[in-house]
């Protein structure tokens, strides 16, 4: 990890330039979430939002769009580059839950050494994507959000770090979601600033929580930069926010299916119970292993049972079982990252959603799980393995817009 100049907002102007990361927003949205407000980063990380609505996310207008609205934003908000490079501490609240990690850019490295460790595929349209936007701007400007092993003497730095100083930021988002920042600058606290680096140096591996395509994304730009007049060593880094494993909040990512295919509700649950156990029960699922399944109104609990020895990990996941054991052979489910008839709905948005899909009629059954742990995500990338499609849904999520690396 190292310190960088960190392209930000003024401090009256961030709660308004915060957005959402590009990735959790389809462009209807987007939009909807940036209307009447000219700073949001959304007119950046989504630029298709101010062009006509049949333009395609990826044509040359949406790149050029993006570079164009970057520019503005500098100017409008303002967005000042720090004269000095510098970590930053970030703090999420949401509810009563706290987590706190450190910004800064990690080595690209150690990202292709797999040092830092992946536990998701990437597409190449995706990876397009990102990589031309980040060419367009010269600047990463989404972090990456990774993991580490709780670290002493990171924690150690951050409550000193915390303890008395006023933050750079501090400002609920309009999900309620605290995002509090402070600059650790070597000018004020070149102690603290080394102190960090060292503490990472001597942390064994990082993981990527959330953001594959962007760090994926970032490598492939820093190629394209490598030798191109870039700040020197800039491209060799990416930008993101590190936190500790035990401070981590995992929700469920639930399942919905459109339709039963040949099956009614009734024997859809008679084909189930002669290959798992089914039973009624809650909407939310108590324990690992079991799943909660809404049909005709009613609340299920399925019971996995006990993973087949020698199982990996990954295979080992509810997740995992629960393709393999109803949604392939029962629903026809084959591949759920192709499948039209599967859809996702992240934990945050509740059993609510799930309901309300279900008697709406927009599907047929829904799949409520119980979340996968980061234990269990560490476990699937230290054996090199890769975790199934949408299994984690990490919350709260970070903002686009707050820190940017300049390339």
């Amino acid at each position: 990890m190292t310190p960088f100049r960190a392209l930000r907002p003024t401090p009256p102007s961030a709660p308004e330039v915060a957005a959402v990361p590009y990735d959790v927003v389809n462009a209807d949205e987007a939009r909807a979430l940036a209307a009447g407000n000219p700073l949001s980063f959304l007119h950046v990380s989504r630029a298709e939002i101010d062009l006509p609505q049949e333009t395609r996310p990826y044509a040359d207008v949406v790149y050029a769009k993006a570079a164009e609205n970057f520019a503005a934003l500098k100017a409008r908000a303002p967005l000042v580059l720090e004269e000095t490079p510098s970590l930053y501490v970030y703090r999420l609240r949401m509810g009563q839950h706290v987590q706190t990690g450190i910004a800064g850019c990690f080595s690209v490295a150690e990202y292709e050494a797999e040092v830092i460790k992946k536990h998701e595929r990437t597409r190449r349209d995706k990876e397009d994507d990102r990589t031309r936007h980040i060419i367009e701007l010269r600047a990463q400007t989404g972090p990456v959000l990774l993991i580490h092993r709780a670290s002493p003497g990171v924690a150690a730095v951050v409550q000193r770090s915390t303890g008395g100083s006023a933050p750079l930021f501090d400002f609920a988002a309009s999900d309620g979601v605290q995002h509090t920042i402070w600059r650790v600058d070597a000018r004020v606290d070149a102690t603290a600033q080394r102190e960090l680096v060292a503490a990472f140096e001597a942390i064994p591996a990082l993981y990527i929580a959330d953001g594959h395509h962007r760090a994926a994304s970032a490598v492939r730009a820093g190629r394209h930069f490598r030798g191109a007049g870039g700040a020197a060593g800039e491209w060799e880094t990416f930008l993101a926010v590190a936190f500790p494993d035990n401070q981590m909040q995992v929700l469920p990512y639930n399942r919905v299916v459109k339709d039963l295919g040949a099956y009614t509700p009734d024997s859809l649950l008679a084909a189930l119970r002669q290959r798992v156990t089914v039973k009624q029960g809650p909407a939310t699922p108590v324990r690992k292993g079991d799943v909660a399944m809404c049909l005709g109104g009613e609340w299920y609990t399925i019971e996995l049972g006990t993973p087949l020895s020698g199982a990996g990990a990954a295979e080992q996941l509810d997740v995992s079982r629960l393709q393999d054991l109803v949604l392939s052979p029962v629903l026809g489910i084959g591949d759920v990252r192709t499948d039209k008839r599967v859809d996702f709905v992240g934990g945050a948005r509740g059993t609510t959603q799930l309901e309300k899909l279900v008697s709406s009629g927009q599907a047929a059954v829904a799949f409520s799980m119980y979340p996968v742990s980061v234990a269990d995500l560490m476990a699937v990338s230290d054996a090199g393995g890769i975790m199934p499609p949408k299994s984690t849904w990490f919350e709260p999520k970070l903002r686009d817009g707050l820190l940017s690396h300049v390339i």
